[in-house]
């Protein structure tokens, strides 16, 4: 193992070792800001670490998988892991803003789960958002945008969601989505947490379009 490898291993570890690119399958373009019916979506920055921290901070946000809020300097690692992703991948999660408010409330996008190893090369949408904004279907909202640019702008051939099993709201926004549960798989332990059991959910991008024009899988 290279020793940048090693010195990532030891920052980040909730993943597997490798460069992204080589966990991703390829796109054939960048992502940039976006703007639903409520927010705004845009890459990360340095300068987001406050807002997120107190993002973060909650119990609730974080309770799948760790059970507790993170750190400032989990959220500063995350950050810094969401920024490398972008600038290697041209596309991942993106911070969550409320128009109205002009708060910032979570993250919502694409991602590569490189916590899962034996499904990459693979992309996952994801949703993590405070619970101040709970119920609004902004969930649903934001990762309907981000399915939108999955198939339409990075070309990709299928995207995953993966729930804990325990967690009955994000497999509700899967299910709200049009996503198919697969099977379940098992998710392995790390230094910060014990293993877990979670649903992997699959949508193509076929069956993406279909749901978009209002017509029916064959």
């Amino acid at each position: 193992m290279r020793q940048s490898d090693l010195s990532a291993s030891r920052r980040y570890p909730d993943t597997v070792v490798g460069s992204l690119a080589a966990l991703s399958p390829p796109v054939r373009a960048r992502l940039g800001p976006v703007r639903t019916e409520r927010l705004d979506l845009r890459a990360f920055r340095p300068d987001d670490l406050d807002v997120l921290a107190e993002v973060f901070s909650s119990e609730a946000v974080w309770r799948y998988p760790f059970g507790r809020g993170r750190t400032l300097e989990e959220t500063a690692d995350f950050i810094t892991r969401q920024i490398e992703h972008w600038d290697e991948l041209g596309f991942g999660l993106w911070l969550a803003v409320e128009r109205e408010t002009e708060r910032s409330v979570g993250y919502l996008g694409l991602s590569v789960p490189t916590f899962l190893a034996e499904i990459l090369p693979a992309v996952e949408v994801g949703w993590r958002l405070h619970p101040s904004v709970w119920g609004r279907g902004y969930a649903t909202e934001g990762a309907t945008a981000a399915l939108d640019h999955a198939f339409a702008t990075l070309g990709l051939e299928q995207v995953c969601s993966l729930p804990q099993a325990e967690n009955h709201a994000s497999i509700r926004v899967a299910e709200r989505l049009g996503m198919h549960l697969e099977r379940k798989v098992n998710i392995p332990g790390t230094e910060r947490r014990g293993c877990l059991e979670a649903l992997k959910f699959v949508v193509s991008a076929d069956e993406w379009r279909l749901r978009r024009t209002g017509q029916e899988a064959p």
